[in-house]
C-alpha cells in the first residue's frame, strides 16, 4: 500500500461514517510516519487497512464501513485495497500510545484525519497478536532500523496482558537487540 492509498480510504472512510477522526491501528498505520520508498516490501504489502474510531462504542461507524469499503466491496474490486473497520480495543497497545499518535491530515483526507501509531507501538502490537506476517512485519522495520528493539522493550513493558504473551515478546526483542 501507498500513501496515498491510505489517504484515499481515510477520505471515503470519514465520508462514509461522518466522522473525521480516525484511528489507523493495523500494519499500514506505518505509513504515517515513515515515507513509503524507505518501508520494506513486508511493511507495505498488505491491501487493507484496519481502522477503528474513537467514540464508536457499538462498532456501528466500523460496521457501516466495512460494508462500503470493506473486503470483496466494489470499493475493493475498482481499486485493490480496502478498509476493515475495528474497534479501538482490537489491538493491544503500550501505554502512553496516544500521546505519540501521528496525525495524517492533507487536502486527501479531507474531511478525514487519520491518527496512526507510531511505528514502535504499531510493532509492539503487531507482537502481541503473533500471527507469521506478524513477525515479518516486525522483523522487516527492525532490519531496516525504522525501529530500535531497545524502544520496542520498554514499551513491550507497559502492556496490559498476560505474562506469557509478555514473556514471548520479551525473547523475541532480546533475539534482535544489537550485541554488546
Amino acid at each position: 500500500m501507498r500513501r496515498e492509498q491510505l489517504e484515499h480510504v481515510l477520505r471515503a472512510a470519514s465520508s462514509i461514517a461522518a466522522d473525521p477522526e480516525i484511528l489507523v491501528i493495523g500494519s499500514q498505520s506505518v505509513l504515517g510516519a515513515i515515507p513509503e520508498d524507505r518501508l520494506p516490501e513486508e511493511a507495505t504489502a498488505s491491501i487493507e487497512v484496519d481502522i477503528a474510531f474513537f467514540d464508536d462504542v457499538d462498532e456501528t461507524k466500523a460496521d457501516l464501513v466495512d460494508g462500503a469499503i470493506g473486503e470483496l466491496s466494489p470499493f475493493h474490486e475498482t481499486f485493490g485495497y480496502y478498509a476493515q473497520g475495528v474497534s479501538v480495543s482490537t489491538a493491544v497497545l503500550p501505554e502512553g500510545w496516544r500521546e505519540r499518535i501521528i496525525i495524517v491530515e492533507t487536502p486527501n483526507t479531507a474531511p478525514g484525519r487519520g491518527h496512526c501509531l507510531d511505528p514502535h507501538d504499531c510493532v509492539v502490537s503487531k507482537l502481541v497478536a503473533g500471527r507469521a506476517k506478524d513477525f515479518a512485519f516486525a522483523d522487516a522495520l527492525v532490519h531496516e532500523r525504522l525501529v530500535d528493539p531497545e524502544i520496542l522493550r520498554d514499551r513491550i513493558e507497559t502492556l496490559e496482558t498476560h505474562p506469557m504473551i509478555i514473556q514471548r515478546l520479551r525473547s523475541w526483542v532480546t533475539m534482535h537487540l544489537p550485541a554488546s
